[in-house]
């Protein structure tokens, strides 16, 4: 399957040969094709992660890794006209396609995105395909465009991730800048590549946004660290909400299924997201809060008997800041804190404290950027976490 991507990438490269396309800046795509009569275009990029961590965990015991954490082929544009825009992206890294299982036939997690969206009215736009559902604003921002070398303890306890399905999108202006924006989601409900059909319900997410200070420039509202240095402040509040009906994940549709005697346990689920970002001239400022509960978290047997698995119900709640300087190095900051159902769960809070740097080279297209954890876990061993990333886009 690489070995297709790269047939294809390189006969992509003698096409723009022989039509004599001239090749983007840096950053803005390897290259794009244009149709001769101007019916279609495709911008392909490709972009790759170099991750170095070190865990330490009381200074018990040591844990180092060095990887490639991620590397990714990207292809959009329009066809037939352009308001019918595509996107499809797809993972080659080990940490990207990990994940085969029997509901994905066995197959490894290629696709990430796999999507048309077509603006059929005005404001009103309509995504059909697999993509990120429109849950936590820092799950939605785009892994090459974080502040810090990954995103929070929070997204990866309560994200909802990507889904196949359907999205209606709308926005308007209010008065003064003031912009509001709306999803509405219908998905599958088991996350991304399923292939061996629905087996729970589905999941519906609703998310309203409101920008009172005006659109941020670049879409900074959804890009960490405020490269831009916007001259006057903006804001951004978001809003979702998420119901996954018969749920068989213990993380609505992410992490394991909960089988049981008769196939798989079901239950509804719900997960609520508040979230607000704030930029001016360099300084940043984003927080979020999550909150899942679900109708019966105990997964059990036609009889009663519990199975052992149990829906990871509880709260979160993710603050990060940072400045950048003229210099384009950015300090940041972040504070986290994860508590799991006590009553379930016991005392299992996490508090983790995150002290990042950033280079920007040529923005989030080439920097490198270093951050070190301090992980406080209730009745367990604390954890010391460095983190050295470097990322190259094109």
């Amino acid at each position: 399957m690489r070995n297709l991507f790269l047939i294809l990438l390189f006969l992509s490269v003698g096409v723009l040969n022989a039509q004599e396309n001239q090749v983007p800046e840096f950053g803005k795509g390897l290259f794009n094709l244009f149709g001769q009569d101007s019916t279609w275009t495709m911008k392909i990029g490709a972009r790759m992660q170099f991750l170095s961590s070190t865990d330490w965990e009381d200074q018990s015991s040591t844990e180092s890794n060095l990887l490639v954490r991620r590397a990714r082929l990207k292809f959009d544009g329009f066809a037939y006209s352009p308001k019918l825009q595509y996107k499809l992206e797809l993972g080659l890294s080990n940490r990207d396609i990990s994940g085969a299982s029997y509901y994905t036939h066995n197959a490894p997690n290629y696709i990430l995105d796999a999507l048309i969206k077509w603006n059929f009215s005005g404001d009103f736009s309509l995504w059909f395909g697999q993509t990120k559902l429109p849950g936590n604003r820092e799950r939605v921002i785009s892994s090459g465009n974080m502040q810090q070398v990954d995103r929070s303890l929070l997204n990866s306890r309560f994200n909802i991730d990507r889904d196949l399905g359907i999205q209606l999108r709308h926005h308007f202006k209010v008065s003064n800048g003031f912009v509001i924006r709306e999803i509405l989601s219908v998905a599958q409900g088991e996350g991304r590549n399923v292939t061996r059909g629905n087996i729970g319900g589905h999941q519906y997410t609703g998310r309203l946004e409101l920008l009172p200070l005006g659109t941020f420039a670049g879409s900074g509202d959804y890009r960490a660290s405020d490269l831009k240095r916007e001259p006057k402040p903006k804001l951004a509040i978001g809003l979702s909400f998420d119901y996954n009906n018969n749920a068989v994940k213990n993380r609505s549709n992410q992490g394991s299924y909960m089988t049981n005697d008769t196939g798989h346990y079901e239950t509804d689920i719900t997960t609520l997201f508040v979230d607000a970002i704030y930029k001016h001239k360099g300084f940043s400022l984003m927080a979020e809060y999550a909150d899942r509960n679900a109708d019966d978290p105990f997964a059990k047997n036609s009889d009663g008997t519990l199975t052992g698995d149990i829906v990871q119900v509880g709260k979160g709640l993710n603050i990060q800041s940072g400045y950048l300087f003229k210099s384009n190095i950015e300090v940041s900051g972040r504070y986290t804190n994860i508590k799991l159902d006590e009553n379930i769960f016991g005392n299992n809070s996490e508090t983790e404290y995150t002290l990042g740097v950033s280079k920007f080279v040529a923005g989030h297209k080439l920097k490198v950027q270093s951050d070190i954890s301090y992980r406080d876990i209730a009745d367990d061993n604390n954890h010391i976490i460095y983190r050295l990333q470097f990322d190259i886009h094109f």
